[in-house]
Parts: C-alpha cells; structure tokens; sequence
C-alpha cells in the first residue's frame, strides 16, 4: 500500500490529518503547536524527549509545542495514524486564565479521555467545523491535556456560571433551527466561550454544541412525523445537508432517520 496523508477541514488554530506511512516517514522537526493522535495501525514508533517511543494500534500520543520529534514505521507494513494539531493560544483560552500550558508526562498511552476528544475530533472528518463543534472540541482537547498534568489546578462553579447555562440554554431553544454562532452565546450567557461551554456540561451534562444538535434533531423527529421527506426535515432544523443530519440521527438515536420514519406509527 502506498503512503498517503488525508486532511479534513479545520478551522482557525486547529488541522486533522489521517495518514499510512511506510518506513522513515518523517525526518527530525519540531511544530509550533500540540500534536495529539492516535495510532490506528501497525507500529508507529518515534524518537521524542531523547527516547525512542513506542505507538501500537489504540494508543494515543502527545507531542508538545516546540519538542523535536522524528516518525517511522516499526515494521515492513507501515503504521496509520490520526493526528489532531491544536495552537497552544486556543488550549490557553480553553483553560480560562490557568496562564500555563498543560504538560503530558507520558507521550504515549492510552488516557481515555485524550480518546474521547480525538474521538469527536475525527466525527464528519471532511464537514466544516461549526463555531459551537469547534468550541466543544477545544474544551473537550485542552481539559484532557489538563487531567493529565497533575499541576493544573481545577475550576469550581458558581451561582453567575449557573445563570449564564441557563441563558444559554433558552437561547438554544429559542435559535435551534438557525446557524449560532460563539461571540452571541458570549453575549447572552456574559461568560466567554470556553467558560460557558465547562460550566453548561457541569449544569447539564452535555456541551452546548450536543445540546443544539438534540435540539435539531427534535425538530427533525417532529418534521419527518408530520410527512416532510428528510431532505426537507434537514434543511429546516438547520443541518447543512441531508447526510450531516442522517448521521446525527444514528449517532443519537441508534438508527436511520428514514427507518425511524417508516416505524412511527401515527
């Protein structure tokens, strides 16, 4: 199998890249951002903090900002990674004046929460990044790197945190089925971006993105029983298109949309 390296849209301080490699893939270099990734197959080993590591297929890795590193296959089959590139200015937001920079101590391991971010991270790889998704896949990146540095000290919640999910909730309700963007969640909650998205999981135990996409996806449930078709269903909630929805829907409710519909009996 040849080598191959596939980008999906990113946005302003984030890129996602797949790629199959095989032998000395990459030459010593340093990047001016996190690389957080996860080998999906083969061996992918690596030299990084004047130590050879070792990747197997499931382990996830941190390589920080400005450390040189190198990349090359363990064996004659190549190696599969994901990898998710993060500006460290965008973590440092996401952690609302903690005012250092999260340290990995370990650069591979299996942490299950770096699993969970990457994992959202790499949904609908080739859709845009929606300003909400793209907030929750910081918060979600920058708190994983934070749980792993025993040294970053934890926020607590408060009664004007509280206030403000709940502003940003009615306003989800209220603009579901219309594009949202970040700076009028700022405005409505009066807390920043990332201060809301911590808090309103904490309240609710969901982000504000999942939350719109609930919401959505309601309205695409009570669309498809009045007759619309699914194309119409999507456009209305707000999804970009007919797929983007269908996959949501699955996600969510463990089936199509299309077979939901031909179930409900009216």
């Amino acid at each position: 199998m040849k080598n191959w390296i596939s980008y999906g849209t990113g946005a302003p301080g984030i890129e996602r890249v797949q790629a199959h490699l095989h032998g000395p893939a990459f030459d010593p270099h340093r990047h001016d951002c996190y690389a957080i990734g996860i080998t999906t197959r083969g061996i992918q080993t690596f030299d990084y903090r004047g130590e050879p590591r070792r990747s197997l297929p499931g382990c996830l890795f941190v390589l920080h900002p400005d450390e040189t590193h190198d990349g090359r296959a363990g064996d004659e089959f190549g190696f599969a990674y994901r990898t998710l590139y993060i500006q460290p200015s965008l973590v440092l937001a996401a952690l609302d004046r903690i005012g250092t920079l999260p340290f990995v101590p370990k650069p591979v391991s299996q942490d299950p929460r770096l699993a969970q971010a990457l994992a959202i991270a790499f949904t609908d790889f080739q859709t845009p990044l929606q300003d909400v998704q793209r907030d929750h896949l910081t918060l979600m990146v920058s708190d994983a790197l934070a749980a792993a540095d025993p040294s970053i000290r934890r926020h607590k919640t408060t009664a004007v945190h509280a206030h403000g999910v709940d502003q940003a909730r009615a306003f989800l309700d209220a603009q579901c089925t219309e594009p949202v963007h970040s700076e009028e969640l700022e405005r409505v909650s009066d807390l920043s971006r990332y201060t809301l998205a911590r808090h309103f999981r904490a309240r609710l135990g969901i982000s504000p993105y999942q939350y719109l996409i609930g919401r959505r996806l309601s309205h695409v449930r009570w669309s498809l029983r009045a007759g619309r078709s699914l194309s119409e269903s999507a456009f209305a909630a707000g999804f970009a298109d007919q797929s983007h929805m269908t996959r949501h829907f699955t996600r969510n409710y463990g089936m199509t949309p299309g077979r939901w519909a031909s179930m409900v009996v009216s």
